[in-house]
């Protein structure tokens, strides 16, 4: 008998859960609309909206400097037209033709541009036009946690997006709110700044894909209408099976 109370409990909460998840979204999409019908931009705290009311990405410049075994494309435009792609040492060095070893650790893409083409000014070129672009990041991570299948730390090679970082963490979970992403940043005063994102209006291309940056932290909100109808349904389904579970409480 017990057995059986048991099977049926476990079917009824998988047959629950389906009709939670519907009722949620509909939620989820009904409290996205204003009292018009009109979509509502969510709340952003860094930068403010769009005319549009799409988020914009976050206003926080912080430059990448290089670190060792980051691959790194290099084109001088007056030495017909050379492209290079390079690989850091562990001493922090890269060789270019002409000009031999160039030390580049801990330097910016512009720092890097500037130095490259202080080198071949000195004995080459009078104006080198030299072009950086940082392929592979070797040294930055990402945080991505919160409703999410695999939450955890990342590497950041080349640039990624905000759809990519959460496809790296397995994409949403089962309760999770796609409307309310949230995007940590500490800015160059080390004051951290965050911004909310619209994961479903990314995907629809009404909103931009925001590029994340090394130390990034992402988090997922759960969707609170979910996680209560769950709970309640669960805890139903106990004091259903036992009698005294009602003490436990």
């Amino acid at each position: 008998m017990p057995v059986r109370i048991t099977a049926f409990a476990v079917v009824a909460l998988m047959a629950i859960n389906g009709v939670c998840f519907a009722q949620a979204r509909v939620t989820s999409q009904s409290g996205a609309m204003g009292a018009a019908g009109t979509p509502q931009p969510l709340d952003l705290r860094v930068g403010g909206t769009q005319p549009d009311g799409t988020l914009p990405i976050l206003s926080i410049n912080k430059d990448y400097r290089v670190g060792a075994n980051d691959l790194i494309d290099i084109e001088i435009m007056d030495l017909d037209n050379m492209k290079r792609t390079v690989r850091v040492n562990a001493a922090g060095m890269i060789s270019l033709p002409l000009i031999g070893a160039v030390s580049v650790a801990g330097l910016t893409s512009q720092e890097l541009e500037s130095r490259i083409a202080d080198r071949y000014r000195e004995k080459y070129l009078q104006n080198p036009q030299v072009s950086i672009f940082i392929k592979e990041f070797t040294t930055e991570r990402i945080t991505v946690e919160g409703a999410v299948a695999k939450p955890g730390i990342f590497p950041l090679t080349g640039q990624i997006t905000l759809l990519r970082a959460l496809a790296l963490a397995g994409g949403f979970g089962p309760i999770a709110n796609s409307s309310e992403v949230m995007l940590f940043r500490v800015n160059e005063n080390r004051v951290r700044e965050v911004a909310v994102f619209d994961v479903n209006k990314i995907r629809s291309g009404a909103s931009d894909d925001p590029v994340i940056k090394g130390d990034d932290l992402i988090v997922v909100q759960r969707d609170s209408t979910r996680t209560l109808l769950k709970d309640s349904v669960f805890r139903d389904i106990l004091d259903s099976i036992n009698p005294f579970s009602v003490f436990s409480r």
